[in-house]
């Protein structure tokens, strides 16, 4: 293997700071919206940031230049092409882990065990608290004079912020194209006609299998889930919120029970997907009727524990934007679902690499736990 590979454990990652820098959010005026006034041109283009009297708040407070110049006015008239910019104000994001342990690392990618809790890419609350941000202060911190064209490992799928374990993270454009079609390879094999014709489609270039700890005793002890997931209007969720749905777009699970408590009333399992439709997982496995255990948010039939689709609370935090949630929402934690193994063709090499991450004990076998069938592993093989 010509690419320099790392498998010893590595940890790393720099304290948060209290407060992150705060956002800059710019755009040109279209000459379709010459003539409106500041506050019509945010508070409609931009509702889902915040409700009305957020916006004139932002604009009192000296938030939004025109053109390079502060305007509190919130009756200015605006101008064809002009440049607003809104500066959305540093704030203190929730507290979140900062450390990320190396599973795997070569000259083309790194694997990363991604803590629960710990959000993969800006959104929302989080715009400096993230696996990104990590990445690319790492690449700084080894070599302070990068300069702006260097570029840091960016991840080449998503893991959900209570979602733990295996993140890929290409370092090159060709590793970053070739991995990513790998992830959208697998989706799209799920859209065939039938499973039969995606199995016949070709040899999978990656795999996945996850750990989960769900509500209930499964009867079966294997169970194929290919229930469509599809997106619904919900409060606090700008882009709607990922549910079981008939009219969806086609997921794939296949559910294997691990161990059985009855006492406890739950269910060990290992679940390998086959597409990467958002939240899938806690979805398919809600649909069945066993939510992951701990989960705030999907219950039996894959539906959202609380729904509401009409309620819009109008009321805003300090900095003008919607109050978080008081509805469960995807970000929140408290489940139990961890990225255990990843099998996949090395994107430059062709080698087949496979990673595991380690399991808490609470996603262990019994046997698992009274060994050491759980710690972590990198094979390769040609």
């Amino acid at each position: 293997m010509s690419n320099h590979l790392r498998t010893q454990s590595l940890v790393f990652g720099i304290p948060w700071p209290e407060l992150n820098e705060g956002l800059f959010y710019s755009d040109v005026v279209p000459h379709s919206d010459s003539e409106l006034t500041l506050i019509d041109f945010y508070s409609r283009k931009y509702k889902n940031s915040a409700p009305l009297q957020g916006w004139l708040q932002r604009i009192q407070n000296g938030q939004i230049s025109v053109d390079g110049r502060v305007v509190k006015d919130p009756n200015t008239i605006l101008s064809g092409d002009s440049v607003l910019v809104y500066h959305r104000l540093p704030w203190k994001e929730p507290d979140v882990p900062h450390l990320l342990e190396v599973l795997y690392e070569d000259d083309d990618m790194v694997a990363l065990n991604k803590p629960s809790g710990l959000q993969v890419l800006p959104g929302g609350l989080f715009q400096q608290r993230t696996v990104l941000t990590q990445l690319c202060w790492s690449v700084k911190k080894q070599n302070s004079t990068l300069n702006s064209q260097e570029t840091h490992p960016v991840p080449v799928h998503r893991l959900g912020r209570g979602t733990s374990g295996i993140l890929l993270c290409a370092k090159t454009k060709v590793a970053k194209t070739r991995l990513a079609a790998y992830f959208a390879d697998g989706t799209s094999r799920v859209g065939a006609t039938s499973n039969r014709k995606a199995e016949r489609s070709g040899t999978r270039k990656i795999s996945k299998i996850y750990r989960a700890l769900v509500t209930g005793i499964l009867v079966d002890d294997k169970v194929i889930i290919n229930q469509p997931i599809g997106i619904v209007r919900y409060p606090g969720v700008a882009k709607g919120l990922y549910v079981a749905s008939p009219s969806g777009k086609p997921a794939l699970s296949k559910v294997e029970v691990l161990e059985r408590d009855e006492k406890q009333n739950c269910t060990l399992v290992q679940v390998e997907i086959e597409s990467g439709r958002p939240h899938q997982i806690r979805i398919h496995l809600s649909f069945i009727g066993h939510p992951l255990l701990g989960d705030p948010l999907y219950i039996a039939g894959g539906q959202p524990r609380c729904f509401d689709p009409e309620l819009v609370d109008e009321s805003f935090a300090q900095d003008g934007g919607y109050q978080r949630p008081t509805n469960p929402v995807p970000g929140d934690c408290g489940y139990y679902l961890h990225a255990h193994q990843l099998v996949l063709s090395h994107p430059t090499t062709n080698e087949m690499i496979s990673i595991t991450a380690p399991l808490s004990s609470i996603l262990q076998t019994s046997d698992e736990a009274n060994g050491s069938l759980g710690s972590m592993s990198v094979n390769s093989a040609n």
